[in-house]
């Protein structure tokens, strides 16, 4: 692994990046300025940019969040998000068509067939003891609730033998200086009950699958060697884009900031012991790491 000062300065000329939203390119209050440099330089030099998020929403909602956000379209050429990976196994009949949802109504959008799949499933909205599967796309309100507050519901969903879809598998994210709970740690918590849980963000395939797609799409066949994966989160970033046989790109100051000494100045850079021994604790190493996307 190499630290180094900024996304120019990777020696392997890369084609394309994947990059991650939160932590990397904005907070969920706004976007950052140097990130938002970085990935427009990459751009001006004929690189592909495809934002690879776990949003568990339609690639046309998190267009519309950056937005608000202030990041620039200038910045991306498109994205791919765990909510159309997810919306694609829900129409094609994964879990059945009877489909009970744990989340937010602005995760709703994922109820609409995407045109990925032809024929797709008649997919229903229904109360849990009706279900043939659970969608969770996250907390109903994820600044007052827990985890804990599901467990009677995972419970009976797992009595009934319920298959959950995980439409993110983020166990937390930052919501400026807040940690929110995602649909990864009520996932997590149903596969301890017992359960069964089906993922379709990073670091599993489809997304990246889907990512590839979207790069295709441009009219740019780029081969893995051309591509960097990069993201805060190690275990889904940093391993997803690892196991698609991608350089991979760790930014340690984004959830993994306390635990790397990187400080919260944009310039910063990790802690060079405590970041190898994440690595170490964790067994996930990147190709590079930086403090902050820039």
């Amino acid at each position: 692994m190499q630290i180094v000062p900024r996304l120019a300065d990777i020696p392997a000329r890369h084609e394309a990046l994947l990059c991650d939203l939160w932590g990397c390119l904005h907070n969920g209050l706004r976007a950052f300025p140097e990130a938002v440099a970085a990935l427009r330089d990459f751009r001006a030099g004929g690189g592909v940019v495809i934002l690879l998020t776990n949003a568990p929403r339609p690639k046309a909602d998190v267009e519309a969040q950056l937005s608000r956000l202030g990041v620039p379209k200038d910045a991306w050429d498109d994205i791919a998000t765990s909510g159309d990976a997810t919306r694609i196994a829900l129409y094609r009949g994964l879990i059945g068509e009877k489909v009970y949802h744990i989340g937010p109504e602005k995760d709703l959008g994922l109820f609409t067939p995407p045109p990925e799949v032809e024929n797709p499933a008649d997919i229903r909205r229904v109360p849990l003891e009706e279900a043939d599967g659970i969608l969770c796309t996250g907390l109903v309100d994820d600044r007052t609730e827990t985890p804990d507050d599901y467990r009677p519901t995972l419970m009976m969903a797992k009595q009934l033998g319920l298959k959950m879809l995980c439409a993110n598998p983020d166990i937390v994210v930052h919501y400026g200086d807040t940690v929110l709970h995602c649909a990864g740690a009520l996932a997590q918590l149903y596969e301890e009950m017992g359960g069964e849980v089906l993922y379709f963000g990073k670091p599993w395939p489809p997304v990246y699958t889907l990512a590839r797609n979207r790069i295709a799409a441009l009219g740019r066949e780029i081969p893995d060697a051309g591509i960097l994966a990069i993201g805060d989160g190690l275990e889904t970033d940093i391993k997803g884009g690892l196991g698609e046989g991608l350089d991979t790109l760790f930014i340690t100051g984004g959830i993994a900031a306390r635990e790397t000494g990187t400080p919260p100045a944009p310039e910063a850079q990790p802690d060079p012991a405590r970041l190898e021994a994440l690595i170490r604790k964790i067994m996930i190493e990147p190709t590079y790491a930086m403090g902050r996307l820039r």
